[in-house]
């Protein structure tokens, strides 16, 4: 999707007196909009490394650009002010397109963007989150953070090793301390269609992890192995609804997820 530069109503780039480092930033961010009445929460691989210290050290570290956050939709509006009041630059286009779900703004100090959905990530699947967003102080719960890169139908190297950190750093729990196995069993043993995507990228992330573990830098990471088949054994073992049952008759004849690229236009 293209971006637009933002400007301020003279045309001038504001300073936005953000921070170099993006998880610094995040962190400054959160903090913030609460003080300013916005319960606003990181997550992408930002709100992963945040609460994942595998994500910081080889052979998980990777590099991080734009932020991704996610806040109730009815404070929007006030986070659009709160945005400009900082020094971020609204990308006017886009949110007066999508701006019921999503708004976009601009760090033009250092070319970085937040990314900003409101009440659900919606990309294969919509994960909602709008009753889950104060799970956390800083970022959205364990569970969610996976279920956010478990649910991407084409993968990619950056989506294995954020869904890695999460399960490196984490125990599968009954409560949001870990992993809450419940919270992916509530969406994945009623929805045939998560269920089919978190599975499959689950068992492709459990592929990945184990040759990395067998790498430079992975002999820490061998217990994602174990966690890893352990977790997809949770999601087979779930009793599933009717409804569940009867789409898996379908199966893969008739596709059972959105194209994210689709959801930009």
């Amino acid at each position: 999707m293209a971006k637009t530069e933002g400007k301020t109503a003279d045309g001038a780039k504001p300073a936005s007196g953000a921070l170099p480092d993006p998880l610094e930033e995040a962190t400054r961010l959160v903090e913030v909009a609460e003080g300013a009445g916005i319960a606003l929460r990181a997550t992408g691989g930002v709100g992963i490394a945040m609460i994942c210290p595998s994500a910081r050290k080889p052979p998980l570290a990777r590099r991080y650009q734009d932020i991704d956050f996610v806040m109730r939709a009815k404070d929007s509006r006030k986070l659009s002010k709160f945005m400009v009041e900082i020094g971020y630059v609204p990308e006017e286009e886009f949110n007066v397109l999508h701006g019921q779900r999503r708004l976009f703004f601009l760090d033009t100090d250092h070319q970085r963007q937040a990314d900003v959905f409101l009440d659900a990530i919606e990309m294969c699947h919509r994960l909602e989150l709008s009753k889950r967003i104060e799970v956390l102080d800083s970022t959205l719960s364990p569970a969610d953070l996976l279920l956010s890169k478990l649910q991407v139908v084409k993968t990619n190297e950056k989506d294995y090793l954020d869904a890695i950190a999460v399960l490196a750093d984490h125990d599968l729990t009954a409560d949001d301390e870990g992993i809450n196995i419940n919270r992916l069993n509530e969406l994945c043993a009623k929805d045939w269609g998560w269920w089919r995507t978190v599975t499959m990228v689950a068992e492709r992330t459990h592929k990945f992890v184990r040759e990395l573990s067998q790498g430079p830098d992975g002999g820490e990471l061998t217990h994602v192995v174990d966690r890893t088949r352990h977790l997809i054994a949770e999601l087979e073992r779930a009793p599933k609804s009717r409804k569940w049952k009867m789409r898996a008759r379908v199966g893969d004849r008739v596709r059972w997820h959105e194209d994210p690229e689709d959801l930009d236009h």
